[in-house]
């Protein structure tokens, strides 16, 4: 390379990028992913995905885009389509025809003339060198927490991997489901009808089939890696169109990652479980997937309301990925719609007639939302009622160590209400920046993102669930968008007072310094020991708010014009990520005292050999055959039974008659406030009673009747729950024994 082409290089924005992709294959390497994986998905992402959704952006969405961007959108797209096309390929039993659309792109951009000037592409905006580092750095920061938060607990050699976060077995057994059936079922309790936003499983199949990678390597190491790439770029992307500069997306982008609720408690954060928790991402793929496919649809909403781009391809576009964010996460599709009607109404009451566009997007986002309840949910709950304040009571229960069945008296919910109030006012306090310019209330993006913040905080507190305070995730959602909102107030506030950057981060290290300061002396913990009251939660947050006060007092004595309130925003904010930190060093030690679950269980308590066993029988059976079992209950909790255990319809991609039965429709619909889900017996006796009888007291006539009424034509035994002498094999075909499983053929006739 010659020297001026190097220099080249190394001022572009592929130094970065190549950097970051070092980092990312050094880091898969050191946890157990082979080369042979890092290639074969490293070409499908770009084959397959990225590349043809490129071609497609170039054809139908105009303006100017960094390469970045444009490369963020199309693998966005591409994962867009790929969905839809495996869901018509698995339907037709022929995984492999999800092929057709990239190998169909490829040819149609080749033969037509017009197309064929796609590939070379045209001018792109130049960004300044530092935005590329800038999103480098990010990306370095979320692989890193990746490896040291999720990677380094999360194994993919057995037994270790037992060890992992339940949800993820729960993930696994759905991407086997979605390999090889279509429509999908319940793969752990096989009558059930899969009613969850499985979209997110149906692309990892597809890369399953196409790379060849196994399912858990997949799910553990490698398809989050491109969707959390995409999602910062594309979060910088509506930032910077809705703020109009880098330094305004650089401030969304870093509070969508970095700023979370500020907890002032010495030992965990306490107020929204989730945030601050790098471990989400991997723990919930659908979360992650749905943030990622819906950034489009807002930056493609933006141009149509404010009238950038108004073509039939911009419309094309957006129901796309409207189409993927219906089956992607359950929870943006009524945020969005409040953030439509909210634009609606105000562009309707400034210009005295019905903005045709917004309407259109309503309705198509109507028509969505219909589909996805009716046909993707089935109606069904899945454990969300209106309970106002719910969560309120669950963490007023959590903090107090009284537990979620307790009843907080009046006051007490008042008080943690207030806490949530202010909590997240500290946080987007930046938005009211946005004042100083009313015009820019007035903006349709602004209306927009404003309205879907609204409903988002509106269902956290007025909706209840009896699963793990899943309206939480209605606030998850909107918080790209509340951080886009407080960067481009803050920025307001700070051009208006002229206060330089170097200042505005002395200001937000002075928040963090008092948020700490304030932690350690009051020194609060949770749960509350015994001894103290409920009154205890307060005193670190009424000191803050006591140091909020007087702040504000000592500017508003200032004589000068203008006073720099963009100083306190900014030390407002920087309390936040004082308490993901501390969370973050928390799981770094592998300990989370106070709120913070352990849910991994102990190496000891995995039984040998699971996958093994599960391995032999996935390749020695057929995908429509059914297991069953008598693994129901999550290791180490037996009794009472923890009715989360997955990891046999995980391991084996075979449906199971009867195994963990918490996270169903029917159970979560069945269940009551307060009441913990995963404890529900089983709805059918009948049926668990008949599974139970083949591994307690086996004979000729239960094995046949578990054919004969259900279809069972294989028993997987965990042989540490069998009675001493219990001899399955006299009236069923032994196949294999390993570690602690047993399996066996059931026979097409009887034994006598």
């Amino acid at each position: 390379m010659s020297l001026r082409r190097r220099r080249r290089f190394v001022s572009s924005g592929w130094l970065p990028a190549v950097s970051v992709t070092v980092l990312a294959l050094a880091v898969l390497g050191h946890y157990g992913v082979s080369i042979r994986d890092m290639a074969f998905f490293g070409a499908y992402v770009v084959l397959c995905l990225t590349l043809p959704g490129l071609l497609l952006v170039r054809a139908l969405y105009g303006g100017a885009r960094t390469l970045a961007e444009e490369i963020a959108l199309g693998l966005a797209l591409g994962y867009a389509i790929e969905i839809f096309a495996y869901i018509a390929a698995r339907a037709v039993g022929t995984p492999l025809l999800v092929l057709i659309w990239p190998v169909t792109i490829y040819v149609a951009f080749l033969a037509h003339p017009r197309l064929r000037t796609h590939w070379k592409g045209q001018t792109h905006l130049r960004a300044p060198l530092w935005w590329s580092w800038f999103l480098a750095l990010m990306l370095v920061y979320l692989i890193g927490s990746s490896a040291l938060m999720f990677f380094r607990v999360s194994a993919l050699t057995w037994p270790e991997a037992g060890t992992s976060n339940l949800d993820l077995s729960y993930s696994l057994a759905l991407l086997g489901e979605l390999k090889h059936h279509m429509p999908p079922r319940v793969p752990m309790v096989a009558s059930e009808h899969l009613y969850y936003h499985w979209f997110v499983y149906a692309h990892y199949a597809a890369s399953s089939w196409i790379t060849g990678v196994e399912p858990l390597v997949l799910l553990f190491r490698l398809s989050l890696l491109p969707v959390l790439a995409a999602f910062v770029v594309l979060i910088g992307m509506v930032g910077q169109r809705v703020i109009g500069s880098w330094a305004g997306a650089l401030l969304a982008v870093a509070g969508t990652l970095f700023v979370a609720i500020p907890s002032l408690y010495a030992n965990a954060n306490g107020l929204l479980l989730w945030t601050g928790s790098p471990q989400v991402p991997w723990i919930s793929p659908t979360t992650t997937f749905g943030a990622m496919m819906f950034a489009p649809v807002v930056l493609l909403l933006i141009d149509l309301l404010e009238r950038r781009r108004t073509g039939i391809t911009t419309w094309a576009l957006l129901a796309i990925f409207l189409a993927a964010v219906m089956g992607a996460k359950a929870t943006y599709l009524p945020v969005l719609l409040a953030g439509l009607a909210a634009v609606a109404a105000v562009e309707a009451a400034r210009r005295r007639r019905l903005p045709r566009p917004a309407f259109v997007a309503m309705g198509m986002a109507l028509a969505c939302l219909g589909y996805a309840q009716f046909v993707l949910f089935g109606r069904v709950r899945q454990g969300l009622a209106v309970d106002p304040l719910s969560m309120v009571r669950s963490t007023w229960g959590a903090l107090t160590g009284m537990g979620e069945q307790a009843t907080p008296p009046a006051s007490s919910t008042a008080g943690v209400t207030l806490l949530y109030l202010m909590s997240w006012a500290v946080v987007w306090c930046g938005i009211l920046g946005l004042l100083r310019r009313p015009r820019l209330l007035l903006r349709p993006a602004v209306v927009l993102m404003l309205g879907m913040s609204a409903a988002a905080s509106g269902a956290v507190l007025l909706l209840g669930s009896t699963h793990s305070l899943n309206q939480a995730y209605f606030l998850k959602g909107a918080f790209p968008y509340l951080a886009i909102l407080s960067a481009n107030g803050f920025l307001v506030l700070a051009r208006r007072e002229r206060v330089s950057a170097l200042a505005a981060v002395c200001a937000a290290c002075a928040g963090a310094a008092v948020a700490y300061v304030i932690r350690l002396l009051c020194h609060v913990e949770v749960p509350l020991r015994p001894g103290r009251t409920d009154t205890d939660l307060y005193l670190p947050y009424l000191a803050l708010a006591a140091v909020g006060v007087l702040a504000t007092g000592v500017v508003l004595s200032f004589k000068r014009r203008p006073r720099p309130f963009a100083l306190l925003v900014a030390m407002a904010v920087g309390a936040g990520p004082v308490a993901a930190w501390q969370a973050r060093v928390s799981l770094v030690a592998r300990h989370a005292p106070g709120l913070y679950e352990s849910r991994q269980v102990d190496l000891d308590q995995v039984p040998r050999g699971a996958l093994t066993a599960a391995r032999w029988l996935r390749d020695h059976s057929r995908p429509d055959d059914l297991i069953a079992t008598n693994a129901h209950c999550r290791w180490g909790y037996e009794s009472p039974c923890d009715a989360r255990h997955f990891w046999v319809a995980a391991l084996t991609e075979r449906r199971v008659l009867v195994e963990g039965w918490a996270f169903t429709a029917t159970n979560l619909d069945l269940s009551r406030p307060g009441e913990l889900v995963e404890q529900r017996p089983f709805w059918d006796q009948q049926r668990l009673r008949l599974n139970e009888a083949v591994f307690r007291t086996p004979s000729a006539a239960a094995i046949k009747r578990l054919r004969e009424l259900y279809g069972v034509r294989w028993l997987l035994a965990d042989e540490r729950q069998l009675s001493p002498g219990t001899r399955i094999d006299e009236f069923a075909d032994f196949r294999l024994r390993y570690g602690d499983y047993a399996i066996y053929r059931v026979p097409d006739g009887t034994r006598s």
